[in-house]
């Protein structure tokens, strides 16, 4: 059968790659794809903007006999184009729009939390800067000491999250978002959260509207910055599995988090079928729930899919036709067991302004231990460029984390572009 994957960047990559690797799967498009995509030999980039010609991809879709399409970014999902493609009798596996705010609005998914009894940090949503940052004010005197969480209330491509470590800082994160319309219609809403402590990790699931398969666990790295300084970033590397994630956490996940958002989308009206990430906060072996996306993590997917071993088009397609519960067998022999880590070679000037256009030298051949997947590249005359803030993920698998660390940052020695930068300690958590 063929598949596609809607989207560009580096998540898209991996998936794309993971699913050619199906036994069944004949190939792989990816729209509009990028430079690695181009270069990988059973896959295939189609010149389509699913969000600006859904027409087209229609098209494409019917004529060129799809089995399914997987909707790989968070734009397309919130834009409906699951519902799209569902009305033309296509499958596909994503949420509808109307389940895809859970990730399209920060208070849309508070409030749900909220309601269905997820635990998460208490909130206030504003519109009013003046009200925002007398509410800051008020929750600097409540918890001094600690940092104040900004959020814009739409999508803001990772970069609608501020953790204001000073009142000051608070105060402009707002005005930039609610008067200086920084982050355009994103950040139009801000919802101010109480700061969270302890360690951060990713939890995904594919569901089915009823069920939900766990995938492995993960952590990202969203400062720029080594020892998670600096700005916060798209995700700046990660590692699978995730420690902090014990067996009791999983447990306390999937029943307060996982199977209340799956229950609570189906009273809604909304039966969720899709990724579904939730972002967590883990203290004393207690998570809560950060934020909630409703596709797979990008640098988390790199990693995640590197150490994916089974028949991923199949879990897909179980999802997609409603019987996931009939994919538990395959959870067995689904994963390898060794770790692995994925650092982020990013831009100059990322995240702020990213310097494009650069060319890309001295990237490694493929090993059966190590993967490097692009994110933003493209091809030119002159060659492979760059084409995004975060350019490419180098992926390697080891026998301990330490190992896979190592071995990730031995390949991508050879990687050279004007203004290259990365962090130098991604897994260093795991390992310690």
């Amino acid at each position: 059968m063929k598949l596609m994957v809607i989207g560009g960047g580096g998540r898209e990559h991996a998936l794309a790659w993971r699913l050619s690797k199906s036994a069944r799967v004949q190939k792989v498009y990816v729209a509009p794809g990028n430079g690695g995509t181009a270069l990988e030999p059973d896959l295939e980039n189609v010149a389509i903007d699913a969000v600006k010609d859904p027409d087209g991809l229609v098209h494409f879709l019917k004529t060129n006999d799809i089995a399914f399409t997987v909707v790989g970014p968070e734009a397309p999902l919130a834009a409906g184009l699951v519902d799209r493609l569902e009305a033309e009798g296509l499958k596909v596996f994503g949420p509808c729009k109307a389940a895809a705010q859970l990730e399209a609005s920060k208070d849309f998914a508070k409030q749900f939390m909220a309601k269905y009894n997820i635990p998460t940090a208490g909130y206030k949503t504003f519109t009013n800067s003046a009200e925002a940052c007398d509410y800051a004010t008020e929750q600097e005197r409540r918890f001094p000491g600690l940092p104040i969480v900004i959020k814009a209330d739409g999508l803001a491509a990772g970069k609608g999250v501020v953790v204001a470590s000073s009142l000051q800082e608070a105060h402009q994160a707002i005005k930039d978002m609610l008067t200086g319309n920084k982050l355009g219609s994103a950040g139009a809403r801000v919802v101010i959260e109480d700061f969270l402590q302890g360690e951060e990790a990713s939890f995904m699931v594919v569901c089915d509207g009823q069920s939900a398969f766990a995938l492995a666990t993960s952590q990202d790295h969203k400062r720029i910055g080594d020892g998670d300084t600096g700005p916060n970033t798209g995700g700046m590397g990660a590692y699978s599995p995730a420690p902090v994630v014990t067996p009791k956490v999983y447990a306390q996940v999937m029943r307060e988090v996982i199977r209340p958002a799956l229950k609570g989308m189906q009273a809604e009206g909304t039966p969720y079928k899709g990724f579904l990430y939730a972002g967590l906060m883990i203290h004393n072996e207690q998570a809560k729930v950060v934020e909630f996306n409703c596709r797979m993590g990008d640098p988390e997917t790199q990693p995640i899919m590197m150490r994916m071993k089974g028949d991923f088009a199949s879990l897909l397609e179980a999802a997609i036709q409603g019987r996931l519960e009939q994919a538990e067998s395959m959870a067995d022999n689904l994963w390898d067991g060794r770790p692995a880590v994925g650092v982020v070679l990013a831009a100059a000037n990322y995240p702020e302004t990213p310097q494009l256009g650069d060319a890309i030298a001295g990237i490694p051949k493929d090993s059966p231990d190590t993967k490097v997947f692009h994110a933003g590249t493209s091809l030119s005359e002159q060659g492979l460029v760059s084409s995004g803030g975060r350019v490419l993920c180098v992926t390697a698998l080891g026998g301990k984390l330490k190992e896979a660390q190592a071995l990730a940052y031995k390949a991508l020695g050879p990687i050279a572009y004007n203004g290259m930068q990365y962090r130098k300690d991604i897994g260093a958590k795991g390992i310690s």
